[in-house]
């Protein structure tokens, strides 16, 4: 169930968080050092919060070179074990 934050009208839901001792001292300093509560600052840091963008795999490495097999897949498709042919693994 909701609960409505006092002189808000935003409707908030509880929940809970685990922090190792490090990020929850860091929290509880920033919060003492901005006068906010940790549960505006985690607010915050959530509203902020950015995903990384997925990683393109299928990019060109040494563009403009000859490959020195006959393979015609893109290396990044290439399992990692025939990757490391020749390798010594």
């Amino acid at each position: 169930m909701p609960y409505i934050l006092p002189y808000t009208r935003e409707a908030m839901r509880k929940t809970s968080v685990y922090l190792d001792e490090q990020q929850a001292e860091r929290l509880a300093r920033l919060a003492r050092q901005e006068g906010r509560s940790q549960a505006e600052i985690l607010r915050e840091a959530v509203a902020a919060y950015q995903p990384a963008p997925p990683r393109n795999r299928d990019f060109a490495l040494a563009t403009g070179f000859a490959r020195i097999d006959e393979d015609p897949r893109p290396i990044s498709q290439m399992p990692d074990h025939e990757l490391l042919e020749g390798f010594g693994s």
